[in-house]
């Protein structure tokens, strides 16, 4: 279990590097990294699904395809789904939306809940009650703060649900339906990067460029791979506990970059703070229960 551990909390250390390395490429605009972390990201996935023997996966999900070609309009909302939401994730730190972002990402084992109880009828425990209660409070003093809660904070809050409830419902919630969502933004990706303003030639122009866009690649792949990896040596419990380790390193990424939060602003990041506490505490002894 100490490995899965290990793996759980380096996979977010990754992502929280990622999310700051994005501000090293600078030539690069929010469109052309996406581009490039998709076109070296999907080799390496591809490489590592092949040394664990899951590309079978890959394989029997084309020939649903083939026997269904319905599901090819679902499947093409699916990758638009999450390439959204990976595409956000660079774009956010470099223009200034880093802790929107971040704060998106703290409610979304909030909104995760809230999904679960409303779509597959599942029950809430009094602490998720409670957590939920008290993130209503933090959204509702955005609201009467400011008018309204950042985008960027809602697509990723609402967006994330929607797009694992579409999996589980065209049984694609495995690696085999992530790689066919990533292969299928591939030709977005290169268009993304050929019609950018550095386009495919950056490396002539800024020749550290060389080595920081594949390091992206390596980050990104490396992030995924732990992050299955762990998925499947821990606790279903466990492994959703140490997923909270995630939004509290880019909260301090988005602060490192310059984001700051106004007086204002701490009623709605306290309250939504608290839950995820609440959340924490009821997976811990979840997890202390099964270990007896």
């Amino acid at each position: 279990m100490s490995k899965g551990i290990a793996l759980s909390v380096l996979a977010s250390v990754l992502f929280a590097v990622m999310y700051f390395y994005t501000t090293l490429l600078g030539p690069l605009d929010g469109m052309e990294i996406f581009g490039w972390r998709m076109l070296l990201t999907v080799p390496c996935m591809t490489l590592f699904m092949l040394a664990l023997g899951e590309l079978k996966q890959v394989t029997q999900l084309l020939r649903r395809v083939l026997d269904a070609p319905r599901l090819i309009p679902v499947l093409l909302l699916s990758s638009a789904m999450v390439g959204v939401q990976l595409w956000l994730f660079l774009w956010a730190p470099v223009n200034g939306h880093g802790l929107d972002v971040s704060l998106g990402y703290f409610l979304l084992p909030l909104t995760m809940v809230l999904t679960g109880r409303v779509v597959y009828g599942e029950r809430l425990s009094r602490p998720q009650k409670i957590a939920a209660v008290l993130a209503l409070l933090g959204v509702a003093n955005a609201l009467y703060q400011v008018g309204s809660v950042n985008w960027t904070t809602l697509l990723v809050a609402l967006g994330y649900p929607g797009y694992f409830v579409l999996r589980r419902r065209i049984g694609t919630d495995n690696m085999g339906g992530l790689w066919l969502d990533m292969t299928l933004l591939l030709p977005i990706a290169w268009w993304f990067v050929h019609s950018g303003a550095q386009g495919f030639a950056v490396g002539t122009t800024h020749p550290a460029m060389y080595g920081l866009i594949p390091l992206l690649g390596l980050l990104s792949a490396s992030a995924l791979a732990c992050y299955v990896i762990a998925s499947r040596l821990l606790a279903f419990g466990l492994f959703g506990l140490l997923s909270y380790v995630e939004p509290v390193l880019l909260l301090a990424v988005a602060l490192m970059l310059g984001d700051g939060i106004k007086p204002e602003e701490w009623l709605t990041y306290l309250p939504i703070w608290l839950a995820v506490l609440v959340l924490a505490g009821e997976g811990a002894k979840h997890v202390m229960r099964q270990r007896r």
